[in-house]
């Protein structure tokens, strides 16, 4: 019996509500699964339906908390593996441990490709993710990788909400993401300027020189995650110390770990605009600081399209 339209789409539990809207979109039903913990801990997942012969994906951030997120990932893969489905393709919104990317220091693990060896090895025969921290973390892969991105999503969304033009300036936070915000620059048709960063420790960060004019222009900071928000904080307080107007931000991924949110709540920073590819804690919602753009559109098309064979690259045209 031919698979073709037959698809499935399943989700741990570490981000339904984006499964979910994936599948609304693609007016499919959420695949009908179960994870939980035996009472020793051991992850546990039942596939309540059959997938034989089914194209399957699993939609699964691998964000906090990360290893809970990715051992339920890894046995819901090899399950849908061992249920004969037709192909297992993994969606992974947030892919945890990108930035454990290349030795840093003598003896240093590169984490980002033990996972990808991970996942391929427990059943993921092609990988859709957003943002990844570096795009070389492709290659760490040995199957199809489809890489995503939010720019153009978020950028339609301050175009919306906040519009476009000479009175914005976008900055990237450092040196390394001049790209990323050249393509956000790019859309809303502003200049752009760079923050000098220098790092004295992991998650700390000094902000140093501005290259760019910011005077009288209202600031939007371009980076692919907040963390602990301290790099975002400096910069803001940089770029206000600069003339800057105000100063807003847009981050794919809301990773908000330890002071993060309450860091956002002291800085002078207007808004932050991120995705949903993990899920906001409560306390970031009630900060009032931060709007959610939903990454589910691109997804569910992504999806669609590798279902059909049709061409993803075609969705960055």
């Amino acid at each position: 019996m031919p698979h073709k339209n037959k698809f499935k789409i399943f989700s741990g539990n570490s981000n339904q509500a984006l499964a979910k809207s994936v599948c609304n979109i693609l007016q499919v039903p959420l695949g009908q699964s179960q994870v939980n913990n035996f009472s020793d801990g051991e992850t546990q997942v039942e596939i309540k339906e059959s997938v034989r012969g089914t194209d399957v994906f699993v939609i699964q951030s691998t964000c906090t908390p990360v290893n809970q997120s990715y051992m339920e990932f890894f046995i819901m893969l090899d399950a849908l593996k061992r249920a004969s489905a037709a192909s297992v393709t993994a969606v992974i919104p947030y892919y945890g441990y990108a930035r454990q990317d290349r030795k840093v220091a003598p003896r240093a693990p590169i984490s980002a490709k033990c996972m990808a060896d991970l996942l391929t090895t427990a059943g993921a025969g092609r990988i859709i993710s957003i943002d990844l921290h570096s795009a070389q973390i492709q290659g760490f892969f040995d199957c199809p990788v489809d890489h995503l991105f939010a720019i153009p999503t978020l950028a339609r969304a301050w175009k919306e909400q906040m519009g476009e033009g000479d009175d914005f300036v976008t900055v990237s936070p450092d040196a390394g993401g001049v790209e990323r915000a050249r393509a956000f620059a790019k859309r809303i048709n502003s200049s752009l300027a760079i923050v000098d960063k220098r790092r004295s420790a992991p998650g700390e960060a000094k902000a140093m020189h501005l290259i760019g004019d910011v005077t009288g222009k209202t600031a939007v900071i371009v980076d692919d995650m907040i963390d602990t928000a301290g790099t975002l904080t400096q910069a803001v307080d940089s770029l206000l110390k600069n003339g800057a107007k105000q100063v807003f931000a847009i981050a794919t991924h809301p990773v908000f770990s330890g002071p993060a949110i309450a860091r956002l709540k002291e800085s002078r920073i207007e808004k932050v605009f991120v995705t949903d590819t993990i899920p906001l804690s409560a306390g970031a919602i009630e900060s009032g600081k931060v709007s959610v753009v939903s990454i589910a559109p691109v997804l569910a098309e992504a999806i669609k399209r590798i279902h059909d064979h049709d061409s993803v690259s075609s969705l960055f045209d």
